[in-house]
C-alpha cells in the first residue's frame, strides 16, 4: 500500500486514523484500555534502520525503501487514557498525519493495545471478584516470554497487587512476589528440611507451599519450623474452598492466627467469586489471565475515518462492508453520567461535541503533538484512573454472568 500510495502521489495525503472496537468480547459488560505507555514507547522507537531495510530490497522498490529509511512519526495522536474502561466504537486512538506515516502503524498500535486490553479487561473482572484480597500475576510460564511481561504490567493496571515476573519489575515497577514451587520441595530428603531451608533463608514471613504430599502434616510441620508467625500457606490443588476451611482452623488451632492462605490452580474470575465465602487471603493467576480468560484479544480494528481532499478540506471515509462497517470522521468520546456520578452512556459523535451539563466526562486526551510524546504517565497513575473509572460505573458491572455492555453507545452527529 506505501509504495503504491507514494508512486501515485496520495502517500501524503492527510488522513485520519482511528482504533476502535465494534463490540466486546462476547459476554463481556465493559472493556479496559491498556498498553498506551507501551505504544507511545514503541512509537518514538519506530524505525528503519540498515538491518531492516536490508530485508525489504526484495519486498519493495527504491524510492519506498528511501522513503523508509527516514521514517519518523510527525504527526498527531489523541485517545483515551490508559485504565479507562471502554465501549463498542470507543475511539480509543485517533491518529492524524500522512496517509503514509499513519499506515504503518496499524500493526504495532493493533498488537499492543489487543494484547494488554485482553489482560486487563480479564484482571479487572478478576479483582472486582476478589474485592479487598489480593491478586497475585503468576502466568509467565503460560505465554510468550515477552507477553508475560506485558501482561504482568496490564495486569497490575487493573489491580492486581504483584507479579512474579521480574522482567516487569525492572521495566515497569510493578511489585513482585512469589513461593517455592513443589521442586523445592522435592528436592529435599524431607518436606521438614525443605521449610527449615525457605524459612532460615528468607525468614518466618515466606510462603511454604504444603500440597506436595500431606496438607495437615505439611501446616503443622510448617508451624513448628518457623513459629505461629509464619507468613503464609499455598494451596494448589483440591478442593480449594472446603481446604481453606481445613487449613484455617489447623492454623487457629496452632496458634498462627496471623498465617495468610492463599490458593492458585488456574484460577479464573469465576473461580475467585466462587472462594468468597472462604477463608482465603489471597489469589495467585496464571493461565486464565494471561490468554484473557478465554478472550486472548479485543477485536480492536485500526480504519482510515478521515482523508484530505482534493480541495485540501477533510473529507470522511466509512467502509460499509456487511458486519464490518466504520463510521467516517473525527470522533469526539463522552462519559455520561447521572447526577449521582454513575455512568450512563457512551456518547460518541462527530463535529462539536455537546455543550457540558457538569456530568459528561471528556474522554480523549493528547497523546502525541508533532510527533512528540505527551502523554506519557506513571503506571500508578493509570492504575487509580482504572479504580476510578470502574467505580462509575453501573452496579450491573459487578457481575460475572454473560450479559450486554453495561452502558450503552450513543452516537451523535455525522
Amino acid at each position: 500500500m506505501l509504495q503504491a500510495a507514494l508512486a501515485a502521489g496520495t502517500a501524503h495525503r492527510r488522513s485520519v486514523f482511528e482504533l476502535f472496537p465494534r463490540r466486546l468480547p462476547e459476554g463481556r459488560r465493559y472493556g479496559v484500555v491498556a498498553g498506551v505507555g507501551r505504544a507511545l514507547d514503541a512509537l518514538e522507537h519506530f524505525r528503519f534502520d540498515d538491518e531492516a531495510l536490508a530485508v525489504l530490497e526484495d519486498v519493495v522498490d527504491r524510492p519506498t525503501l528511501d522513503w523508509l529509511a527516514s521514517y519518523r512519526f510527525t504527526g498527531d495522536i489523541s485517545g483515551y487514557a490508559e485504565g479507562e474502561a471502554y465501549f463498542p466504537y470507543s475511539p480509543l486512538l485517533t491518529v492524524e498525519a500522512p496517509f503514509a506515516e499513519a499506515v504503518l502503524l496499524e500493526t504495532l498500535l493493533l498488537s499492543i493495545y489487543n494484547h494488554d486490553s485482553a489482560i486487563a479487561s480479564a484482571a479487572s473482572r478478576m479483582t472486582m471478584a476478589a474485592g479487598d484480597r489480593p491478586c497475585i500475576e503468576m502466568g509467565s510460564r503460560r505465554t510468550h516470554e515477552e507477553a508475560a511481561v506485558a501482561a504482568a504490567r496490564a495486569a497490575y493496571l487493573a489491580g492486581f497487587a504483584t507479579s512474579s515476573n521480574l522482567a516487569a519489575r525492572q521495566r515497569y515497577g510493578v511489585p513482585t512476589a512469589g513461593t517455592s514451587a513443589h521442586s523445592f520441595t522435592l528436592l529435599h530428603d524431607s518436606e521438614e528440611e525443605a521449610f527449615r531451608a525457605q524459612v532460615d533463608s528468607l525468614g518466618k514471613g515466606t510462603t511454604l507451599l504444603v500440597d506436595t504430599y500431606d496438607i495437615a502434616e505439611a501446616v503443622r510441620m510448617g508451624v513448628e519450623v518457623a513459629g505461629p508467625d509464619l507468613g503464609a500457606v499455598r494451596l494448589d490443588s483440591g478442593d480449594l474452598g472446603s481446604l481453606a476451611h481445613r487449613v484455617r482452623a489447623q492454623l487457629d488451632s496452632l496458634g498462627a492466627t496471623g498465617t495468610r492462605i492463599i490458593v492458585t490452580s488456574d484460577l479464573d474470575e469465576f473461580a475467585i467469586a466462587s472462594l468468597k465465602a472462604a477463608p482465603v487471603d489471597g489469589y495467585g493467576v496464571g493461565t486464565e489471565l494471561v490468554t484473557g480468560s478465554g478472550h486472548p484479544t479485543c477485536g480492536f480494528v485500526y480504519k482510515l475515518v478521515a482523508r484530505e481532499g482534493e480541495g485540501g478540506e477533510m473529507v470522511s471515509v466509512a467502509k460499509k462492508s456487511q458486519d464490518k462497517i466504520s463510521i467516517g470522521g473525527r470522533k469526539f468520546a463522552l462519559r455520561r453520567r447521572n447526577a449521582q456520578g454513575v455512568a450512563e452512556a457512551e456518547v460518541i459523535g462527530i463535529g462539536t461535541p455537546p455543550v457540558d451539563d457538569g456530568d459528561d466526562r471528556s474522554l480523549l486526551v493528547p497523546l502525541v503533538r508533532d510527533g512528540v510524546v505527551v502523554g506519557r504517565e506513571p503506571l500508578d497513575e493509570a492504575r487509580a484512573r482504572h479504580a476510578r473509572s470502574r467505580a462509575e460505573l453501573p452496579i450491573a458491572a459487578q457481575q460475572m454472568s454473560r450479559g450486554e455492555p453495561v452502558i450503552e453507545t450513543v452516537h451523535m452527529g455525522g
